[in-house]
């Protein structure tokens, strides 16, 4: 495994890489608050199937990408960054697979240019709209789950409560949500840089209702897992993301398992993958 930087334009977007120059391209997109750091796993996996991984830590995560104001982080540009991370590595059609706002970029890069991709997976976050119906038609259930996004979207009150006692608010947050305690410091470490958690608040802060509401029916290869420990993401918006899926679909769902699946339960995600990339050559 390598740790690089990928020039898109003024920014420089750290990323680890790993596998045959040659392979095919696979792109790793993480999560809030995490970095590149939750694939690690999942890229040994791949580079040892022969693929080419890159995990970017993406905007607002990485140091050199980092700009201030929320209107930086809208869909669009976070959409644009991984479309040319994937130029920059000498790829056009790519298999995509993104974890909580990662999938979120992924399932918005399958709906904007089904073109570019090859295959989609979506680990944990079902379909935007199929999430935005959950929310607004008064399902209680995931109107819950979700009550935590208007705190986070609240400047300045979020980031002071997260970053008491050096991050000890979003330690707690993270392991009463299932990542377990020995996973927790190098992110805590990593919103406790100069703007890092505002940055990585700013994509809560700067998405609209229009941009899931509007995202069009999916036609690429897709599989989405989805586990039922997840306080996030509850099963009435999981299961109705077939529904929003008009090309091959696969829907996996893991027992027993948190929303941090890539690091608690990496040896199923793994296999799960292998099988959906190797299903589309």
């Amino acid at each position: 495994m390598e740790t690089i930087e990928v020039p898109v334009g003024a920014y420089r977007f750290s990323a680890q890489v790993a596998g045959p120059e040659d392979g095919r391209l696979v792109l790793l997109l993480h999560g809030f608050p995490q970095s590149s750091s939750e694939w690690r796993r999942q890229l040994v996996t791949l580079a040892e199937a022969g693929y080419r991984a890159v995990a970017p830590d993406q905007r607002g995560y990485s140091p050199k990408a980092r700009p201030e104001g929320v209107e930086n982080y809208a869909t669009a540009h976070l959409v644009a960054d991984a479309l040319a991370i994937v130029d920059e590595m000498g790829g056009h059609k790519v298999d995509v697979v993104g974890h909580d706002w990662g999938a979120w970029v992924a399932w918005h890069m399958a709906a904007r240019y089904p073109e570019r991709l090859r295959t989609l997976t979506s680990v944990s976050l079902p379909h935007p709209a199929a999430l935005s119906d959950a929310i607004l038609s008064g399902n209680v259930d995931q109107a819950a789950r979700s009550a935590y996004i208007g705190f986070f979207r609240q400047e300045g009150i979020a980031e002071k409560t997260l970053l008491v006692n050096e991050g000890d608010g979003l330690r707690k947050m993270l392991v009463a949500t299932g990542l377990p305690e020995k996973e927790t410091d190098q992110y805590v470490d990593l919103m406790c840089e100069p703007g890092a958690l505002t940055a990585a608040l700013s994509w809560y802060r700067a998405v609209t209702p229009e941009e899931a509401k509007g995202i069009a029916p999916i036609t690429t290869p897709t599989m989405y897992v989805w586990s039922d420990k997840d306080v996030a993401l509850g099963r009435d918006a999981a299961e109705a993301t077939a529904s929003h899926v008009e090309g091959p679909y696969r829907f996996e769902v893991l027992q027993g398992v948190s929303h941090w699946i890539p690091e608690v339960a990496a040896e199923e995600l793994d296999r799960l993958l292998l099988e959906h990339l190797s299903s589309w050559d």
